[in-house]
């Protein structure tokens, strides 16, 4: 069994009462803190049961300390006043024990924090297995406390022996010794938290190709592709894209690999790629749910310092929150560029088609459009529209009337036949001239020119609904 999904209220309930064990209830509350777990996992119920409100009946009080209480209830004055002496002095000691607990566990989280950021980077290395995950870390051999009387760290560490091991040998002849469970606690210092990297699945499924279901349990390794089988199957997922661009299925197939990597905490170069050649095949699919998922796991493996496109894929967030107008955040992300990371080619235009925006210069931004790098023009088709009729409501606001093939060109469409579309669709295709009709009946429509006094309220109508409706799908 895999501690690392077990509910978060049953590691919490594990790490409280390790912290209430003593050097007289220890061993007590521990076996019976095993047997709990491990009877809860056996019979299915790990998941319903309330945690929060299970107690270990080895750490309750014993009758002899309720009679010792009423006890003291009856002392003579003298006796109480002993006491209320004591009392500064207990105190003191208290007090005390907190901070250096608290300081302990300050010291505890910058050290996760480090290793965390050294285990993303590829700094340590596996000694059990030879992938090359930088989700492994070489800790240090754990050993027995030394005294029974030691600090909250020694007792922790009483339940450092294997569980899973236990569990593949169905229990047997484990009453006779310690029940093998391992609730995985580190030995760094505060020893309250829970190492849960120790417990990562290494899965045996050899198939290329297997559909996504989301995990309702704990995933079995005979479910999960091991590295070797990953690295096949997204070679031939992008072979298949080529050939037959089934967004469907492939989305499917890469979900699949997602998970597959996150069961097993694999974490490096080769993650990046997948989760970027999905954010890609998402943009030209249309499909802005599956690109905010990668796009989020993608800025936190950037953050750790695993390489791959981030530059591209930091141009596609400004964009994006351009699409969804969420200038807070664009500001603040703004502000926290470099100017080595604003003069990157993707960055730096992306941030152009802001300035653009922002001042409503829309020659500018339309010019940026048909020059946008990698898929910025995918993730610039979701606004355009937007910004178009922006323009229009500036144009028709300046100008009486407009020739169509201006209007064709100043706004990047392809010719005045997808401008007249775009007006047509929009109930503003209303115009004071055309050319005569051609040979075959139809009119010309390069030589419409666009009443754009008749057409004004009717864009400004368009444009405000438009700003209106925008929602954040999914914002990053």
């Amino acid at each position: 069994m895999s501690a690392t999904n077990w509910p978060d209220s049953l590691k919490n309930w594990v790490t409280s009462c390790l912290q209430q064990m003593t050097i007289l209830n220890k061993n007590e509350a521990q076996a019976e803190l095993k047997e709990v777990i491990r009877a809860a996992h056996a019979d299915g119920s790990m998941w319903t049961i309330d945690w929060s409100k299970r107690t270990l009946k080895s750490l309750e009080p014993k009758p002899g300390f309720n009679k010792r209480k009423n006890m003291d209830s009856v002392a003579t004055p003298a006796a109480q006043t002993n006491k209320k002496a004591k009392k500064p002095a207990l105190a003191a000691t208290t007090l005390e024990s907190n901070a250096e607990r608290l300081a302990a566990r300050a010291r505890r989280f910058e050290r996760e924090h480090e290793i965390e950021r050294q285990k993303q980077a590829g700094y340590y290395q596996s000694s059990n297995h030879g992938y090359e995950y930088s989700r492994h870390v070489n800790r240090k051999a754990y050993s027995p406390p030394s005294h029974a009387g030691g600090s909250l760290q020694d007792r922790m560490q009483g339940l450092t022996t294997s569980y899973s091991s236990e569990l593949r040998s169905g229990g047997k002849g484990s009453r006779k010794k310690h029940l093998n469970m391992s609730v995985g606690y580190t030995e760094d210092e505060g020893g309250n938290g829970v190492d849960w990297d120790r417990f990562t699945i290494v899965g045996t499924n050899e198939n290329l190709f297997k559909n996504y279901l989301r995990l309702t349990s704990e995933p079995d390794p005979r479910d999960i592709r091991p590295y070797r089988i990953l690295t096949q199957t997204l070679a031939e997922l992008k072979k298949r894209w080529k050939q037959d661009p089934n967004y469907h299925w492939i989305c499917d197939q890469f979900k699949s690999l997602r998970q597959d990597l996150t069961v097993q905490r694999i974490k490096n170069e080769f993650t990046v790629e997948v989760y970027e050649i999905h954010a890609r095949m998402a943009l030209e699919a249309n499909d802005l749910v599956e690109y905010n998922q990668c796009q989020s796991a993608l800025r936190h493996l950037y953050e750790v310092g695993i390489k791959g496109h981030s530059e591209e894929f930091l141009a596609y967030r400004i964009l994006y929150l351009l699409h969804v107008r969420n200038r807070g955040d664009l500001n603040r992300l703004i502000s926290t560029l470099t100017p080595q990371v604003k003069n990157a080619p993707a960055v730096k235009h992306a941030l152009a088609v802001q300035r653009a925006v922002a001042t409503s210069n829309y020659h500018a931004l339309f010019t940026l459009y048909t020059a946008a790098p990698n898929m910025g023009p995918y993730l610039m088709d979701h606004f355009i529209e937007r910004e178009r009729l922006g323009a229009l409501c500036t144009l028709t606001k300046a100008y009486i009337t407009l020739p169509l093939t201006f209007i064709a060109k100043e706004l990047a469409f392809e010719d005045a036949s997808q401008a007249h579309s775009f007006l047509f669709n929009h109930g503003a295709a209303q115009y004071v001239a055309s050319q005569p009709s051609n040979s075959n009946g139809s009119r010309g429509d390069s030589a419409r020119v666009l009443d754009c006094k008749q057409v004004n309220p009717r864009i400004v109508q368009v444009y405000e609904e438009k700003t209106r409706r925008v929602t954040i799908q999914g914002a990053i």
